[in-house]
């Protein structure tokens, strides 16, 4: 039988494509449709590149119906009439016919008997929509279902006044229609899309939105699955309510300065703790959930010494905290953490230090629910490394995490441009803390300056020279600089220097801190910042 003869519809079956379990039609001349996701296919399960012409019966079968109400799912004589559905016999059962009108004539009707199988009599093709016919090529307001009966509905409860139409062939061959009809919907002030609240509904109504010229296109959304299951429900208020409430369509992440009243009203509740110095505190006003805080220095500086002091220093203020220290393994971290306790660094010697003092740092600092450490025998991959992240965050309730430090989470990867790495690892660190909220602490080396003059002699830092990429400047929302001459006057003195301050704008040098080798503490030195008299 060759594709222009017309074939007869035999049932409906499942779809190996896309899963459905009713949606393919098979005919008589071997080839099959599914109304799910529009897959044609071809005699002995080949593709046809041309979609055959599919015919249920003559159209001439359309005229021995009757248009009388569908009132199994509330469609009055009203609509019915309107809309020209009608029920009666094809192919010995008894279906409701929906009809597909062009240039005024019946080109095809779609029946869907009572097991909800469905075929097409006459033109399959590039069918216009549903109830197209009925309405001017321009106006106002136009709504567009996803299926008949919706279209049915939502006419119906507008007293059968207004422009509905609906999609031939469902969700997954939505967007294809637009395309075809895009001439037709370019008429239109406003499209609103009422498709089900499922997800290739919803999936759907954004692709058909995007199709349309910017600022025409609303999505609807519904208490209920769809138009017909509402009308069914009897509410009707709702649904015409729903279709007054439709939101202009946007792309993801695009917001309108008038929705945003809500979020600008209510006072700023971000989880804010201090720094254990006065200087930091006057410049940055302190820590803040939600950010990103980038510390940086030459080599030896004492980037670690002043990572844990801020860590114990947040513990103390009663608050959960996450270490990721890949420069060293979960003891020195803790050992660390308990001299800062002490006032001893234990990590380095345990003289005048009894057990019981020990045991006792021990309990009040590492043994609690307030702190978590990651052991990093195995992969720091930084897909590996941001799952941790996630986990301490949203698993733990940590919401403060110390991550020491950059250059080591990208020195394992592959590809070996570090730039990009950096780069990458940046743009995920800045996703992260947008997702979960944490205070995120991150630990980055410096390049060497210009000049006989490097860092580990106190040369000043700047924003440039952040090792490997600007995206650490661009995507940190303060960054700190530590600076410290290593063998000058004053080698355990370190000048503290705010290079980016996106809360308040306040940068420059904050203060001096002093490395006690007896006690291990980091202690701030009489310093008075100037300050941008906020």
């Amino acid at each position: 039988m060759s594709e222009s003869e017309e074939s007869r519809f035999i049932r409906n079956t499942s779809c190996e494509k896309c899963g459905s379990s009713d949606a393919k039609a098979e005919y008589s001349n071997g080839t099959s449709y599914c109304f799910s996701c529009s897959t044609w296919t071809g005699a002995n399960g080949g593709g046809t590149p041309t979609a055959p012409k599919v015919r249920t019966g003559s159209l001439a079968a359309y005229d021995n119906m009757d248009c009388v109400p569908l009132e199994a799912r509330g469609i009055n004589q009203e609509t019915a009439t309107k809309f020209g559905v009608r029920v009666g016999k094809l192919n010995g059962k008894i279906v409701q016919a929906f009809p597909y009108f062009k240039n005024g004539e019946l080109i095809a009707f779609k029946a869907k008997d009572r097991d909800k199988n469905f075929s097409i009599a006459g033109e399959g093709q590039k069918l216009p929509f549903f109830g197209q016919h009925l309405w001017p090529t321009r106006g106002k307001k136009l709504v567009v279902t996803e299926g008949e009966l919706d279209a049915l509905s939502m006419s119906q409860v507008q007293g059968n006044k207004w422009p509905v139409v609906s999609v031939p062939n469902g969700a997954a061959a939505a967007a294809k229609v637009f395309r075809q009809n895009l001439e037709w919907l370019d008429g239109w002030d406003e499209v609103i899309i009422m498709f089900d609240m499922d997800k290739p509904g919803r999936e759907a109504a954004d692709a058909c939105a995007e199709i349309l010229r910017p600022g025409q296109a609303k999505i609807a959304e519904l208490p209920m699955k769809d138009a017909n299951e509402m009308l069914m429900a009897g509410k009707t208020r709702e649904l015409i309510q729903a279709m007054w409430d439709a939101k202009e369509y946007r792309p993801d992440g695009i917001v309108s300065g008038k929705d945003l009243w809500s979020l600008v009203a209510k006072e700023d509740v971000t989880a804010t703790v201090d720094y254990p110095f006065s200087g930091m505190n006057t410049k940055t006003r302190g820590l803040r959930q939600g950010e990103l805080v980038t510390i940086t220095s030459g080599s030896g500086v004492g980037k670690s010494a002043l990572v844990r002091e801020l860590a114990y220093h947040i513990m103390q203020q009663g608050e959960t905290v996450g270490m990721i220290m890949l420069e060293e393994n979960p003891r020195r971290t803790a050992l660390g953490l308990m001299g800062l306790y002490l006032n001893k660094p234990v990590h380095i010697s345990r003289e005048g230090v009894t057990q019981p003092e020990l045991r006792e740092a021990y309990e009040k600092v590492v043994g609690t629910d307030r702190l978590y450490l990651y052991d990093h025998f195995g992969s720091t991959e930084v897909e590996n490394m941001l799952n941790k992240v996630r986990y301490m965050s949203k698993g733990l309730g940590c919401k403060w995490i110390f991550l020491d430090h950059l250059s080591i989470l990208v020195s394992g990867l592959e590809g070996g441009d570090e730039r990009r790495m950096i780069d990458n690892a940046m743009t995920m660190l800045r996703t992260l803390v947008e997702e979960t909220g944490i205070g995120l602490i991150l630990v980055s080396h410096l390049k060497r300056p210009s000049g006989d003059t490097g860092h580990e002699e106190g040369a000043a830092t700047s924003l440039s020279q952040l090792r490997g990429s600007h995206a650490i400047a661009q995507l940190s929302d303060i960054v700190i600089g530590l600076e410290r001459n290593q063998q000058g006057e004053e080698p355990n003195v370190t000048t503290v220097r705010i290079l980016k301050n996106r809360h308040t704008g306040d940068t420059g040098t904050c203060g001096k801190i002093f490395y006690d080798h007896n006690t291990g503490r980091l202690s701030e030195h009489a310093f008075v910042p100037e300050t941008m008299g906020f």
